[in-house]
């Protein structure tokens, strides 16, 4: 009988939860979609009880439909989004809703603690140096790490903060839940900016970083490593889920580590670029590194002894659902039927209709900021250089290629920080099931695009891989070897000129409006 691993995928638009063979192979899946409240000042919140219930509900359904018998499967393994605060009391129980990596009310709040009398980009030098000697970087500005959510709820929800219990990141959370067993891993600790991450083996709290930010060490989970088995699966948990009780739960990997496995591109300098709701472009490497001014660093690997360099680009995939749910499908007196379920089939056979470079039209996807190359969350998005001509057809490529620009800026940053260009980038996510968008990554970021075989299971198939690794079934190499290709595209030499034209006014459009978007935004 082949074994198992059930992936539990904590994705913002909602879990996935998967089956995958110890090999990597995909067998199986569901998911469920939850709601994201956007609030006042820039605050994201996810409900952590309806996470739990769209897990359920997705190992339910998977699970009957016998696609492998339960006894098959021998071992549990979460990934989820990164950078969120789930704030919890003695039995686990959320105290308030989860603070997800698009909530920003805690800017004013971090920069405050980083601050002093002189600043450098906002920091003081003293605490900046400590930082990035002992973290490897130093918390956005823009208030969206843990560490700013934490301090907001101590400012605006006093009463939250004086009775949690400890503040966990989501997977962690998740990983409570099936263990009751509370700890953070290596990886997923580190936008907390309290741990010393010069050994990515022995990753621990500093004292001096916890005295910065004011953070009671017991409202802190202990570390363990990504690859270490966390606990027994509880038996009440393995009841809703359908599988047997007592196999080994892995300490897991925020998303974007394990997409960086699950992309296959595991070895030092081999890149990969994810587009879902969110974007980045990383690789493994063999150095501790910081690019503060470009909020580019490399951290704490969930594979032994390694780091990878971290980067996000705030809005990628999201913008096609706003698009949808807002421009051409709202809920409104002008909409004339429901969204067609092959929605995303529709918007590229328009979007591929108009030329390269959709005649001139340019989309900033800045729709709730940016983090990296600029750390700026007053950033907006919109189509420029629009005409009477404009077509359907050109907003839709235009939106397609703004992300492409987006991630050709990210490009030009990742590279310089490594020190070499890619030969090629493995693409995954959601983003990367269309072919449309392959080509035009292909011919904006002039790299060849490697489109990886069910792209949308990466975080999914890295977590069952960390799983494997933690059973001792499989190897680093193994895992890189066993990722396959689906399609690769060649960057088209006649594209060049157009999207090095249309690039360059890209970033000119940021020069000349941040401004704009600053005094909008700090006007209220």
């Amino acid at each position: 009988m082949t074994d198992h691993v059930l992936t539990i995928d904590l994705g913002t638009s909602g879990p996935k939860v998967a089956l995958f063979t110890v090999g990597g192979d995909f067998v199986d899946g569901d998911f469920t979609p939850v709601a994201l409240k956007l609030l006042p000042d820039d605050g994201a919140e996810q409900s952590p009880d309806e996470w739990w219930r769209g897990i359920v509900g997705a190992a339910q359904r998977t699970m009957a439909r016998g696609s492998v018998p339960a006894e098959s499967v021998v071992a549990v393994a979460v990934t989820s989004q990164w950078s969120g605060t789930v704030p919890v009391d003695r039995d686990g129980v959320p105290l308030h809703d989860a603070i997800i990596w698009m909530d920003a009310r805690g800017a004013d709040d971090v920069k405050r603690a980083v601050g002093g009398p002189v600043r450098v980009q906002g920091y003081d030098p003293r605490k900046l140096r400590t930082l990035i000697k002992v973290t490897g970087g130093a918390p956005a500005l823009s208030g969206k790490d843990p560490i700013a959510h934490i301090l907001w709820l101590q400012r605006a929800r006093p009463d939250v903060a004086r009775s949690t219990w400890k503040y966990l990141e989501p997977k962690d959370w998740l990983n409570l839940k099936l263990t009751g067993r509370c700890a953070a891993t290596h990886d997923s600790i580190v936008l907390h900016w309290l741990t010393d991450n010069r050994d990515p083996s022995r990753v621990e709290y500093h004292p001096s970083l916890l005295r910065m930010f004011g953070v009671d060490r017991a409202q802190l989970p202990d570390l363990v490593a990504a690859s270490s088995v966390l606990g027994p699966l509880l038996e009440p948990v393995a009841g809703e889920l359908g599988i047997a009780a007592g196999i080994p739960v892995v300490g897991g990997t925020p998303d974007l580590q394990s997409a960086a496995i699950g992309s296959g591109a595991v070895r030092d300098f081999e890149g990969h670029l994810y587009v879902g709701t969110s974007s980045w472009l990383t690789c493994h490497v063999p150095f501790k590194k910081t690019d503060l001014f470009h909020g580019v660093a490399s951290l704490p690997s969930p594979l032994p002894g390694k780091y990878y360099v971290a980067d996000e680009q705030e809005v990628a995939g999201a913008t096609l659902n706003w698009l949808r749910d807002n421009v051409l499908f709202p809920g409104d007196a002008l909409r004339d039927g429901p969204v067609p379920d092959d929605f995303y089939t529709r918007f590229d056979d328009v979007a591929a209709t108009a030329p390269a470079g959709s005649n001139g039209v340019i989309f900033t996807p800045w729709l709730n900021g940016e983090r990296t190359p600029v750390d700026d969350h007053r950033l907006r998005g919109g189509w420029h250089d629009l005409s009477l001509s404009t077509t359907r057809a050109d907003l839709a490529r235009g939106v397609l290629e703004g992300v492409a620009y987006n991630s050709r800026w990210l490009l030009a940053c990742v590279e310089r920080f490594t020190g070499r260009p890619f030969p090629s980038l493995n693409f995954i996510g959601g983003g990367a099931q269309s072919r449309l968008w392959c080509r035009i990554m292909a011919d904006v970021l002039r790299r060849p695009i490697a489109q990886v075989e069910h792209p949308i299971r990466a975080n999914a198939r890295g977590a069952a891989a960390l799983a494997a690794l933690a059973l001792g079934r499989t190897t680093v190499d193994e895992v890189g070897r066993n990722v396959r290709v689906a399609e690769r595209f060649e960057p088209d030499p006649s594209t060049a000129t157009t999207y090095d034209e249309l690039y360059r006014e890209f970033r000119a459009i940021h020069k000349h409006t941040k401004g704009i978007y600053a005094r909008l935004h700090d006007n209220g």
